[in-house]
């Protein structure tokens, strides 16, 4: 199991939109927040190109870029995990399931987002941004995450909430289980690939023999 994080597992989406908006407003951009939301998800690089363009993501990406980091740090006491989305990650984890975390967090926002969900134990690795060149919608990230968890495509599922997150692990040969913990209606998600919709982690877990994990579990 292959599990994307932030919109995910920890609620942080709506951090990351604030804190994103509050840089472009310091450098002097007017980007409107659903047009940011509707970009969180990819790798900065990617939301910035998407939302300022190639040229001013090239002249002033990098002094956003930090300064983002530096509003989502001052928020960071805000953060915390969904309802249940430790307890899904301990009972995969219990059953044999190999569960690795795939972010395009920075090693800051990894830090940030790993002690809030506190399952560094039962986790069998995580990938973050600094670990790959390419972020999602790539498959890059996805494929080294499966890497990392030694398994084949077709014994593998990919959870996340956005839509990058389903065309990410869709171009890496992997089937998605999708939340609407980050915002994006399952309308959106089953649309670019998803192939089951749930509301957030808990209900997953609630339903966790039935959806396509529990051909996992019995797998495992």
């Amino acid at each position: 199991m292959l599990f994307d994080v932030d919109g995910t597992l920890v609620d942080s989406n709506y951090l990351h939109v604030h804190a994103w908006r509050q840089a472009f407003h310091e450098a002097g951009r007017a980007v409107d927040s659903w047009r940011v939301h509707r970009a969180i998800g990819m790798g900065s690089g990617k939301l910035l190109q998407t939302l300022l363009g190639e040229r001013d993501a090239e002249r002033i990406g990098a002094v956003v870029k930090n300064r983002h980091s530096d509003f989502y740090r001052e928020q960071a006491e805000l953060l915390r995990p969904f309802d249940r989305a430790p307890d899904l990650i301990r009972a995969l984890a219990g059953q044999g399931i190999r569960v690795v975390l795939a972010t395009s967090a920075g090693p800051d926002e990894i830090g940030l987002l790993r002690r809030v969900l506190d399952v560094d134990d039962a986790v069998w690795g995580i990938v973050a941004g600094h670990d790959v060149e390419a972020t999602k919608p790539d498959p890059e990230p996805v494929l080294a995450a499966l890497d990392r968890a030694g398994t084949e495509p077709e014994n593998t599922l990919f959870v996340g909430d956005s839509v990058w997150d389903v065309r990410s692990a869709t171009a890496a040969g992997l089937r998605t289980v999708a939340l609407l913990s980050g915002g994006v209606s399952a309308a959106e998600l089953t649309g670019a690939g998803a192939v089951a919709v749930y509301e957030d982690p808990a209900a997953l877990l609630g339903d966790v023999d039935q959806s396509p994990l529990g051909e996992l579990l019995r797998a495992a």
